[in-house]
């Protein structure tokens, strides 16, 4: 799957609309399908004797009437409560996390059974006919009613109790730290990238600019490595995956100059952007969300360093598991040459993206947060057997060590501060 399919099917995810929709017009199709049915003559002789309706046009009528009633009321709470979760999270926990809520499939599903069943109640309904119309009771399509109903009451069951769960702030931070272990599997490589030749200075370079603005979603670097060795030249990107663009603003550099136009096409060919970020190719993004979990919990206002400390055990748990992998190199290679530059996250912007915001927030009256973090630094060191590795997590613990001294007076905060920067794993 290119990055661009990939970007554009999160995309997708991101439209709360699409699956109540699909869902809907799946249960228009089941209503006609259930009317034709009884006009064919098809007889449901799998069913138990009893099961199938078999009142009059009357009691038809009544009974698809209270469905589309109930469940279009339904409908409208289920969005109520929605939108009060949405609330919550936006207050609690960050807007940005309400991406996470509007693309989950449950809230999504939930909705459109409701829906749905409300269309198949109007589609089935409408086909009613007294003798004086020439009697037809489609006893399958209230059947289907009935049983759509029913569905509903245990939709509305599982749904209470998953907003209720959905909106639990360990919940949250642990749905985001799958989707930063999924973008890490997926970003992060088994062995590393080969090294790219120390090319001569060509010189000549010119700007390469984009013709669009917003956020760089996804980008098919691939297809910029073919195009650049077809050419014989070589580009080095300026921007990354996660950078907001701005139009008509450099976004990579071309050498030799001869087809800066044609590259042009090629970069916006390549750029997937829009108007927010995505986690397609961006291993960062969902570490801001954690992190911004983390110091929304730290402020005044909330004051909450157990909130915090989760987040520092799941920041923990992703350097782990990216211990025995490699993130990309900052070169693509056809035939041994770098035909493609690209500004590559290393382990340093990492640690820095997951620890430098909590840490400054934590220094302002949370000594607690800064042991967790000492300690979260020590477990992740313990695991980690490259130097230059374990020397970015060293930093980070004298970062710590250092506001804290700066910003407690609590002496026995500052003794354990120090108990547990001296139990860091320091080179020998």
């Amino acid at each position: 799957m290119t990055p661009r399919l990939r970007g554009s099917l999160e995309a997708l995810g991101d439209a709360f609309w699409l699956r109540p929709a699909l869902v809907v017009a799946g249960c228009l199709l089941l209503g006609e399908a259930a009317v034709w049915a009884e006009r064919a003559g098809w007889k449901a002789s799998w069913l138990p004797e009893g099961w199938l309706y078999a009142g009059g046009e009357a009691g038809a009528r009544a009974l698809l009437g209270a469905v589309a009633t109930s469940t279009i009321g339904v409908a409208g709470t289920t969005f109520s409560i929605t939108v009060a979760a949405l609330s919550l999270a936006s207050g609690q926990m960050g807007p940005r996390l309400l991406r996470n809520f509007v693309r989950d499939a449950g809230n999504q599903l939930a909705l459109g059974a409701f829906l749905g069943t409300f269309a198949y109640a109007l589609v089935v309904l409408r086909t009613v006919r007294s003798v004086a119309e020439g009697a037809f009771v489609p006893h399958l399509g209230v059947t289907g009613a009935l049983a759509l109903a029913l569905l509903c009451v245990a939709t509305l069951v599982w749904f209470v109790h998953h907003i209720a769960t959905g909106i639990n702030v360990e919940t949250v931070i642990e749905v985001v730290h799958e989707d930063l272990s999924a973008a890490l599997a997926r970003l992060t490589l088994d062995r590393p990238d080969p090294a790219a030749p120390a090319d001569p200075p060509r010189g000549g370079g010119v700007p390469v600019v984009s013709s669009g603005g917003g956020y760089l979603r996804a980008l098919d670097e691939g297809a910029l490595a073919d195009w650049a060795a077809e050419r014989g030249a070589t580009l080095t990107l300026l921007v990354r995956p996660g950078d907001y663009i701005y139009p008509r603003s450099p976004v990579a550099e071309l050498s030799p100059a001869a087809q800066a136009e044609v590259a042009e096409a090629a970069v916006a060919d390549a750029f997937s952007l829009g108007t927010r970020q995505a986690a397609t190719q961006d291993i960062e993004f969902a570490v801001r969300q954690l992190v911004e979990v983390a110091v929304r919990a730290l402020s005044p206002g909330i004051n909450d360093p157990f909130t915090a400390m989760a987040v520092l055990d799941r920041l923990g748990a992703a350097l782990c598991e990216v211990a025995p992998r490699h993130l990309p190199g900052d070169a693509i290679l056809r035939d041994g040459r770098a035909v493609l530059r690209r500004r590559a996250v290393d382990y340093d912007g990492l640690c820095d993206a997951m620890f430098h915001m909590i840490r400054q927030y934590a220094a302002a009256g949370s000594p607690a947060v800064l042991i967790r973090l000492l300690e979260t630094l020590t477990r992740a060191a313990a695991v980690e057997t490259r130097p230059e590795r374990r020397a970015a997590l060293r930093r980070h613990a004298d970062l710590a060590l250092a506001a804290g001294r700066a910003g407690t007076s609590d002496t026995a905060a500052l003794a354990d501060l120090e108990a547990r920067r001296g139990a860091f794993p320091d080179p020998a």
